[in-house]
């Protein structure tokens, strides 16, 4: 690990960052490896200023491994609710668990164990073992790819394994073994401020002298795009049923697939009649039905179209196993999807 020519790199960025870099992140004030390894998977696909408010939630909610393991698991997405990939929650919420039962309460301090946790992969361990100073460990998340592909002019799918193993073998080499915390922090802050993905600042980057891409005057194709596919298009009714004590009808989610353990309304194929429907659910008990304005949620690798149908019944509602009801003001405490949260806005208003 580490070589001279690895200097070029470390060196101006290390000194980059003492002057510009980010250092009053919500996790970096008195900072834990806990704080780190929250933040850390925040981060995983979410940008910094968006998390923000999201880190400062969750550590009020639970600041330790312990309140987090303990936590039932509507708590802890409540927490999570509106970040996306709810996943990443589920995954935190089982290696606190682990972390109790077969670590005595402690985060493990070495990438063996560390990869062992659900949610943690090789960049994410890295960057635990790296910004909590425990040991130099590579990372390489969006960011440091882009900053390396360009600074080193590599070509290639960033998703083909060739690419992947170069990448890495650069993100080893560059690693200084003194002040590898600063250096971890340093090329993600670049990344995310200078050497971006649109609107690269090379006249003001640390790194420009030396850059291959600049030199080359290639900064934008790199690193090598993947031509996507155009995302496609899936349409439900999101069926909202509120009886007479004005309580909404809610059902949890599988944890499997989108949204996975949260709460939404039931759901209908739009090649479904409605009308059948609302007889087999709620028969004579109908008072009045809907058709909402149609909402579109984009999930990363489709576009989800929602046509909410608003059902008002004259007597309580007749529940099944995974639903319950709730007033508005309780599922404002629960985990739910963002278009459910807007959904439930408008009935309040």
């Amino acid at each position: 690990m580490g070589s001279t020519h690895h200097i070029k790199f470390s060196r101006p960025l290390l000194k980059w960052w003492r002057a510009h870099g980010r250092k009053n992140l919500p996790w970096q004030q008195e900072p834990s490896v806990y704080k780190t390894w929250i933040s850390e998977i925040m981060l995983q696909q979410t940008q910094v200023i968006t998390v923000i408010p999201y880190f400062t939630k969750f550590i009020n909610r639970f600041p330790d491994v312990d309140s987090l393991a303990r936590a039932s698991d509507d708590d802890v997405m409540s927490m999570w609710s509106g970040l996306g990939f709810y996943s990443r929650a589920r995954n935190l919420h089982k290696a606190a668990k682990i972390i109790i039962e077969d670590h005595n309460s402690q985060i493990p301090n070495t990438y063996e164990l560390l990869i062992t946790l659900p949610g943690v992969g090789r960049s994410t361990a890295g960057a635990i073992l790296s910004l909590s100073r425990i040991e130099p460990k590579a990372i390489l998340d969006g960011n440091v790819k882009r900053v390396l592909s360009r600074f080193y002019s590599v070509q290639g799918d960033l998703k083909a394994t060739e690419t992947q193993k170069k990448l890495w073998q650069l993100a080893e080499k560059c690693l200084p073994l003194n002040d590898y915390d600063i250096y971890t922090q340093a090329i993600m802050d670049l990344g995310a401020t200078v050497c971006t993905s649109k609107k690269a600042m090379c006249s003001i980057c640390p790194l420009s002298k030396d850059c291959s891409a600049l030199e080359k005057d290639i900064v934008y194709m790199l690193p090598n795009k993947v031509l996507r596919k155009k995302k496609r298009r899936e349409s439900i009714y999101f069926m909202i049923i509120k009886d007479s004590s004005q309580k909404v009808l809610l059902q949890k989610r599988q944890d499997k697939g989108i949204w996975g353990g949260l709460w939404s309304f039931p759901e209908l194929d739009t090649s479904e009649n409605i009308e059948d429907w609302c007889d087999k659910k709620v028969g004579k008990n109908l008072k009045s039905l809907e058709y909402g304005k149609k909402l579109v949620h984009g999930f990363s690798h489709f576009d989800l179209e929602i046509n909410p149908i608003f059902i008002k019944i004259n007597k309580p509602i007749k529940k099944q196993r995974n639903q319950k009801i709730f007033t508005t003001q309780e599922i404002s405490e629960l985990g739910v999807p963002k278009p459910v949260k807007s959904i439930i806005k408008g009935l309040e208003g």
